[in-house]
């Protein structure tokens, strides 16, 4: 690939880096060096510079998300699932039963559903091309320096390519900053730059940095572990989908990889699993009369389970600077701001009651995952009640895990009032300024994963997980720990994993890498009667509509018009 031999002028946007204005030209047309910004020809020259450009990286990486997109990745792997329902208004667009039932007939005008997607990744693959191709000119203070940073920038490439690959399977590749006009690639080529790139960043991020211990200091950042944990699931997501292996890479040194992660001591389980989530561990005590009490046993984003984290801050604002999660009220309760910590949210992503019941009895994983409107009693509230006539396939049950948050806040005038958390803490607004980072890798999928490749402790692995799933809390704080085994087979590490990872964007990828008619009989099964607007509805599902399209979305028709016909829409879209 050609890089466009043209200098590219840097913008806070674009880089991070503030910049003035570039002197014009005389009537001479004489080239001029600006003095005060950052140009592809002069900015590349020093390590502080490349750091900078590299949080540039990762502000592009964010973006994706932050940057609004209808469907952002974690958002769409739900609906695509089979443990989310499209919900949202009422009188909403269908786009949600669009991606949800795979289903243009639901609204034929939704051709566009993934530019801002699209757009927003290779915005992002842009930058990290610009620092890769430009690293040979830098000057670094060590080999270990250069692999660190080139390391992160690396990873991040092959997980921003890693999502495209899941979403459309059939994209162009581009390994230099450049906006030529290419065809699709084939999908085993990207691959192998995926592969390639992870590996790097396995072997040349320096396994201290970043370290547990010190986790203020990562703040998001992508680890050795990250990349090794990563590479996991690229690989089995590859040879499921694929029934091969993938250039580069194979099943031994994956499981190495998954060994490493296991054997540094950087991570272990949160011994009880509510405490991984929020809402999950927290409430609050009190009244508007006595004032109110946060009380949480939240162990934060940080934990020691989390081996890596998509950060987000809440200084959003509607002039281009974006930085939220602007995908969490998608998954909120619909219609206000009605008990702590919840907060409001447009009501896509409703659970269905089948999937809630699917959880064994005992398992805690049930009601630290679910808002149960019904059972935490929201849905008795003449509020809610009304609210309820605006809500899509209501079922009673949302994702706790990912939702908006609400907390109680005092006022100037002593007075409490129940507000959005953001809103009422921080300044921002609920609908771009939630920081709810998402957690993308945690140590069960390493643990997971590894019983899945064959670990000679697979069985210990698995156990580890399950039981965890069932540990108790007695009122002095002492934890009753299950000491159960079960038996080591793939129907089971499955099905632990649909439950240790609901709403996590992990179940519909699990599905489709056992293969689309595995999917497509999951999804199905899910549909069941729902509330539209207070009015019976069901959520019913074809199998031809998922398998003719092999579990991939539709290419955004912008980006075939604006290639002029060289991207090809995927087949059955």
């Amino acid at each position: 690939m050609n890089t466009i031999m043209k200098t590219k002028i840097f913008s806070i946007a674009a880089m991070g880096l503030a910049t003035l204005g570039l002197a014009s030209c005389g009537e001479d047309f004489l080239e001029v060096q600006s003095k005060t910004e950052g140009t592809t020809g002069n900015y590349y020259t020093s390590e502080s510079a490349a750091s900078r450009a590299l949080i540039g990286c990762y502000d592009g990486w964010q973006r994706t998300v932050s940057n609004g997109p209808t469907f952002a990745f974690h958002y769409l792997s739900e609906l695509c699932a089979d443990e989310c329902f499209g919900g949202t208004g009422n009188n909403d667009a269908r786009n949600s039963a669009v991606v949800d039932r795979f289903d243009m007939g639901e609204d034929n005008s939704q051709q566009n559903l993934h530019n801002t997607l699209w757009t927003s990744y290779y915005a992002a693959i842009y930058r990290v091309n610009q620092l890769i191709v430009s690293s040979d000119q830098i000057t670094f203070s060590s080999d270990a320096a250069k692999g660190q940073l080139i390391g992160e920038a690396r990873a991040m490439r092959g997980i921003l390519y890693f999502d495209l690959l899941r979403v459309f399977e059939n994209i162009p590749l581009l390994t230099e900053p450049s906006s030529e006009n290419i065809p699709q690639a084939n999908p085993d080529d990207v691959y192998k730059v995926v592969f390639e790139d992870l590996k790097y960043a396995a072997e040349n991020i320096p396994a201290d940095a970043y370290p547990k211990s010190a986790s203020s200091t990562n703040d998001g950042r992508i680890t050795r572990w990250a990349a090794k944990a990563m590479m996991a699931r690229a690989y089995l997501f590859y040879t499921g989908v694929y029934g091969k292996e993938p250039a580069g890479v194979t099943k031994a040194e994956v499981l190495q990889e998954l060994e490493d992660i296991v054997a540094s001591g950087e991570y272990s389980l949160i011994p009880l699993y509510k405490n991984l989530w929020y809402c999950a561990s927290t409430h609050w005590e009190g009244s508007n009369a006595t004032g109110w009490k946060e009380v949480s046993t939240y162990a934060g984003e940080d934990n020691a389970e989390n081996i890596l984290t998509m950060k987000f801050n809440y200084t959003s604002d509607y002039n281009g600077n974006a930085g939220g999660n602007n995908a969490i009220q998608m998954f909120s309760v619909r219609g206000g701001t009605f008990k702590a910590p919840y907060g409001q949210g447009w009501g896509g992503a409703t659970v269905p009651k089948n999937f809630v019941e699917s959880f064994p009895s005992g398992d805690q994983r049930k009601e630290a995952s679910i808002i149960d409107l019904v059972g935490e009693g929201i849905a008795g509230t003449t509020e809610y009640q009304n609210a309820l006539t605006d809500q899509r396939e209501y079922t009673g049950y949302f994702n706790k895990k990912y939702t908006a948050r609400s907390a109680y806040h005092q006022s100037a005038t002593g007075s409490w009032s129940l507000t959005h958390y953001w809103d009422g803490l921080m300044a921002g607004d609920f609908q771009i300024s939630q920081a709810i980072g998402y957690t993308l890798i945690r140590y069960a999928d390493v643990l997971l994963m590894a019983a899945e490749l064959g670990s000679s402790n697979a069985q210990s692995y698995l156990n580890a997980v399950h039981n965890r799933a069932y540990t108790t809390q007695n009122a002095d704080g002492t934890l009753n720990v299950p000491n159960s085994t079960i038996a080591l087979n793939k129907e089971n590490i499955m099905e632990e994993r649909r439950l240790e990872f609901a709403f996590e964007g992990i179940r519909y990828w699990d599905l489709l890498r056992q293969g689309v008619n595995v999917a497509a009989a999951a999804i199905v099964a899910s549909g069941e009667n729902v509330l539209n607007g207070g009015q019976e509805g069901t959520v019913s599902f074809k199998a031809e509509n998922i398998t003719s399209k092999r579990g991939f979305q539709q290419i955004p028709l912008t980006q075939i018009q604006l290639s002029n016909g060289v991207l090809k829409q995927n087949a059955g879209w």
